[in-house]
C-alpha cells in the first residue's frame, strides 16, 4: 500500500495498526516469554531468538510507537542479557548493548533503532570496525583484511535505520557510503579483482542469485538492491546487471518463488516454501524494479 499502489498515509497507518493485532505480528508478540526473551535467548542459531523475532517485527511494520511494542521491546531493554549467547565477556551486556560481531550487532542496532533505543554503542563500534576496502567482516578479528558481503549489508542496514532514527552525522553517513560503495564496485556479486560472478558464499554456502526471506545474516543480490532503493541511492551502470537478474525471475504469474531458505526453526511461516510464490520476494522485487525504473530517462 506505501510502496506500490500509493494508497494515502491514513490508509496505511490503519492498515500497519492492525500488525500487532492481527495474524504473523500478533502471533510473534504472542511467543514472547515474561523474562523478554523469544527462543530463551537473546541470539540462537535456530532463527526463532529474541533478535530473530525483532528483525521479522520491523519488517512486518509493527509500529514502534504502539503500546503493543512498547511493551514488547520494553521487556527485553529491562531483562534480556546475552547471557549464554555469545563471548562469556559479553554475559551481562543488555541486549541493545551488543555482542562482537558486527553481523550479529548490526542485526541488533537495526531493530533497536527501529524500536526506538539507544544503539549508539553499537555504531560507534561498528564505525571503528569498518575495513580499508569499506565493509566489514565478522572474521577481522582473526586476521582477515577483506569485507564481507555478509556482514557489510547488516552494518548497512543498522547504519541507515540508525540515520533514519536520531539524524544523520558525517561520520556515520560517510561510513554507510563507503560500504555501499562497496557493493556496487563488485555490482553486487562479482569480485572486484577479476570481474567474475561470486557463485557462492565462502561461509555458508548461500548461492547469492537465489532469493530468500528471511535472510538474517546472509546475503543475496535482491538483499542488496533492496537496501540501496531504502538508501534513496541514484541508480546506475552497476545495478543494471542485478536488476536484469531480478527481472528474469518474475512468473508467468507476475510472482517471485521464494528461491531458498536457510535451516533453522522459523518462529511463524511467512511463505508456502521453497518454489512456490513469495509475498515477500515479490514485494521486494517490484520495489527495486520500480526504484530503478523511476530513475530512468523516458524513451
Amino acid at each position: 500500500m506505501r510502496d506500490l499502489t500509493g494508497e494515502p498515509a491514513e490508509a496505511v497507518a490503519a492498515e500497519r495498526a492492525r500488525v500487532a493485532t492481527e495474524g504473523w505480528g500478533a502471533r510473534l508478540l504472542a511467543c514472547q516469554a515474561p523474562d523478554g526473551r523469544w527462543g530463551g535467548a537473546a541470539w540462537n542459531r535456530g532463527w526463532d531468538s529474541t533478535m530473530h523475532v525483532l528483525w521479522l517485527l520491523r519488517h512486518l511494520g509493527l509500529d514502534p510507537v504502539s503500546a503493543e511494542a512498547r511493551r514488547a521491546v520494553g521487556l527485553v531493554h529491562e531483562h534480556v542479557t546475552w547471557r549464554g549467547c555469545g563471548p562469556p565477556e559479553c554475559d551481562l551486556n543488555p541486549f541493545f548493548a551488543g555482542e562482537v560481531e558486527p553481523c550479529i550487532n548490526g542485526q541488533v542496532a537495526m531493530s533497536g533503532a527501529y524500536f526506538g533505543q539507544n544503539v549508539r554503542g553499537i555504531v560507534d563500534r561498528l564505525l571503528g570496525e569498518q575495513l580499508a576496502d569499506g565493509g566489514w567482516n565478522c572474521e577481522a578479528e582473526n586476521g582477515s583484511t577483506r569485507s564481507s558481503f555478509n556482514t557489510t549489508i547488516c552494518v548497512l542496514e543498522a547504519l541507515l535505520e540508525y540515520e533514519r532514527a536520531v539524524g544523520g552525522s558525517p561520520e556515520v553517513t560517510g561510513a554507510r557510503v563507503r560500504g555501499q560503495e562497496y557493493l556496487l564496485e563488485r555490482r553486487l556479486f562479482r569480485r572486484r579483482s577479476t570481474g567474475e560472478v561470486i557463485k557462492r558464499d565462502r561461509k555458508g554456502g548461500a548461492v547469492w542469485t537465489r532469493f530468500a526471506f528471511p535472510t538474517w545474516w546472509h546475503y543475496d543480490v535482491l538483499r542488496g538492491l533492496e537496501y540501496l532503493r531504502c538508501a534513496g541511492v541514484a541508480p546506475d551502470e552497476r545495478v543494471a546487471e542485478a536488476i536484469d537478474l531480478v527481472a528474469s525471475k518474475r512468473n508467468e504469474n507476475g510472482l517471485w518463488p521464494l528461491e531458498t531458505r536457510y535451516p533453522g526453526e522459523m518462529p511463524v511461516e511467512t511463505d508456502e516454501g521453497e518454489g512456490r510464490p513469495s509475498r515477500w520476494n515479490t514485494l521486494r522485487a517490484l520495489r527495486v524494479l520500480d526504484w530503478y525504473s523511476a530513475d530512468r530517462p523516458v524513451q
